[in-house]
């Protein structure tokens, strides 16, 4: 089991930044990949970007390609999402997850319902006001 919580959201006019955090407990943090998704009122979850276990290979949303970057640091058992130029649109809930090593893929990463990922944090809301 891998417990998951999500830090770092609030409220941030257009333009702005965030860095959005997530903190793993449980099983070696090592032995998974890393992603974080996002929800927007009235729509379906979607893949933001996601890393390998060694954070040596990342994939991002193709939309968002330029102004996130996914790190992790296994030492402290943390992944983070820093976010640049944010856009309304980018308003939701951001969720961070987990899943084993094993499946990372770049098709697999980007494929609903679950993406590849077996753990789910409880997620955080981020705003950007216009």
């Amino acid at each position: 089991q891998v417990q998951l919580v999500e830090s770092g959201g609030g409220l941030v006019q257009a333009g702005g930044s965030l860095r959005l955090s997530c903190a793993a407990s449980g099983r070696s943090f090592s032995e998974y990949i890393m992603g974080w998704f996002r929800q927007a009122p009235g729509k379906e979850r979607e893949f933001v970007a996601a890393l390998s276990w060694s954070g040596r290979t990342t994939h991002y949303r193709d939309s968002l390609k330029g102004r996130v970057t996914i790190s992790r640091d296994n030492a402290k058992n943390s992944v983070y999402l820093q976010m640049n130029s944010l856009k309304p649109e980018d308003t939701a809930v951001y969720y961070c997850a987990a899943g084993p090593v094993g499946r990372y893929s770049p098709l697999r990463i980007i494929t609903p319902p679950d993406y590849g990922m077996d753990y789910w944090g409880e997620g955080t809301l981020v705003t950007v006001s216009s």
